[in-house]
Formats: structure tokens, sequence, C-alpha cells
């Protein structure tokens, strides 16, 4: 299969290069790709016509997002519109990938993929709703999978910031505990990508975060016993260090759709923590 990966170069799509290796790859980003230049990008989707667009390019710096609105949704609304009707041009398979930012964080328990999505409290997440939005209109040939709290190789992420603020400087680091969610391996969602890909027929939106929830301060603690750091950490609460963007007290996704299209269900979020860690900082 011939697969397309638009901001191949982050930490998502140099996971999935690696995972898909046995299909035939392009790595599509800046400064080669733009996805706001509608004609040139659609014109490299016409002479490549490939089976797939994995559509990983975007705007995620959340705090930037709030300050620089006007770019935000040009790069995750119409940047996304861009890919979307390139694809359907060019009857290339989208496979867009979202964010939990796109809900409002305030319900008491997991959103499932059927939850009334664009109440976002930011411009990250209206913007990329936007995308969404965009994707469901200008390609039907779609699939929409939202993730939230990502690592994986390479970083950046929380298991690197957290091993690299452990350095023996700071006895004691506050970590915030009344935010929650699903911790998840850039290496599960492109494993489940690749399930995805070998399902032509499947549409919609798909939620692809690990099992099993936590906190910040959690996921921490967690880093830090499979490190077999002897760190010190408090629990703090979210207003303790306020930020531009709000972050969503409850970041939790129900993976419904994957038990409904019969799909293997994601790991558990504490299984696969300790296989990266140990790959990637050799715990």
């Amino acid at each position: 299969m011939k697969i397309v990966v638009t901001g191949g170069k982050g930490m998502l799509g140099r996971t999935l290069q690696n995972v898909l290796a046995h299909h035939q790859i392009i790595v599509a980003d800046l400064p080669e790709w733009d996805i706001l230049d509608e004609n040139g990008f659609d014109q490299k989707i016409a002479d490549i016509q490939p089976d797939a667009v994995i559509h990983c390019a975007a705007m995620t710096a959340v705090d930037k997002c709030e300050t620089e609105v006007d770019l935000a949704y040009r790069l995750n609304a119409l940047g996304s519109a861009n890919v979307a009707a390139a694809c359907r041009r060019h009857g290339a398979r989208l496979i867009a990938i979202s964010t939990d930012y796109v809900f409002d964080g305030s319900l008491d328990r997991p959103y499932h993929e059927f939850d009334l999505a664009g109440g976002a409290h930011t411009v990250y997440g209206a913007s990329k709703f936007a995308g969404e939005q965009m994707v469901r209109t200008h390609c039907p040939n779609h699939v929409i999978c939202r993730i939230s709290w990502l690592y994986g190789p390479g970083g950046p992420s929380f298991p690197h910031a957290m091993m690299k603020l452990a350095d023996g400087t700071r006895p004691v680091l506050k970590v915030v505990a009344d935010q929650h969610g699903n911790p998840t391996s850039t290496l599960a969602v492109a494993r489940k990508l690749g399930e995805l890909l070998d399902r032509p027929n499947l549409v919609g939106t798909f939620h692809l975060t690990y099992e099993g929830e936590a906190t910040w301060y959690d996921f921490a603690k967690e880093i830090f016993r499979l490190a077999k750091v002897n760190q010190e950490i408090q629990p703090c609460t979210t207003a303790e260090f306020p930020r531009p963007a709000p972050r969503p007290l409850n970041s939790r996704l129900e993976k419904r759709m994957l038990r409904l299209c019969n799909l293997p269900p994601m790991p558990d979020w504490h299984d696969a923590l300790a296989d990266f860690m140990a790959s990637e900082f050799n715990t």
C-alpha cells in the first residue's frame, strides 16, 4: 500500500514510518510539502496517487494557538480541508488525527465517539474540531482518530520531560493531580492505524487512547517507579499552574467504536508504559 503521512517528521509520523515500514511510506512535511498550498499539495497527491493519506500535520502548540488564532485555523482547519479535498479528488482514503481537546472536558465520565464535540474552551480544540468538520465535508472516505496524552520514541513528551527534570537538582517536583486522561504511546496508535488500514470499508470517528486512566501525578509516579528514580513529587492543582490555554480536567476517551467494529482493544497504559520505558530509557 502506498501511504502519504503529512507531518511525517513529528513524533507520531516517525513512529508510523517504523511500524508501517512494510508499506510504501511517503513523508509529507515542510518544506517540500505544505498543506496550506492547496494547488501544490493537490498536484503532489495527483502525481503520487497514494492509496491512503494519514494526516498528522497540525499546529499542536496549545498555548501558542491562543495568541496566533488565525494561524491555528489556517493549519488545523483550512489545511485539513486542502488535504481532504485532494484525497477525494484523487481517490485516496483519508485517516485524520484529532484530539480530546475537541470536547470541553467537563463530563464526569470518559467521552465516547457519539458524544457531542465542538464545545472546546481553547483555540487549539476549536480549530481541530473545525478540521474534523472539514474532513467530514470534503472526503467521505475518511476515518478520524482522536488521541490524547501522547508520548513516543524520541519525544518530545511527558516521560521525556519528567526524566529530564529528575536530574537531582530539584528536591521536589509538583505535578498536576486534578486532570484525568489516558497516557498513550505512539506505538499503539500506529499499530491500530495499521489495523484500520486493513479494514478499507470502515468510516467514522475512533478514539485510540490506552485503556485505564491516570492523572499527570499518577503518570509521573509510574515513570519514576519504572525508571527507579528517587525523585520526590507532590500533587498540585491545575490552578497552581495557570496557562494561556485552559487544560481540560477530563481527557478520558472511551473506545466505543473499536468495540462496535470488533477491533481488538487498546493496551493497558501501565503495561505499555513499562515497555516504552525499557526501550527508551533502558529501565
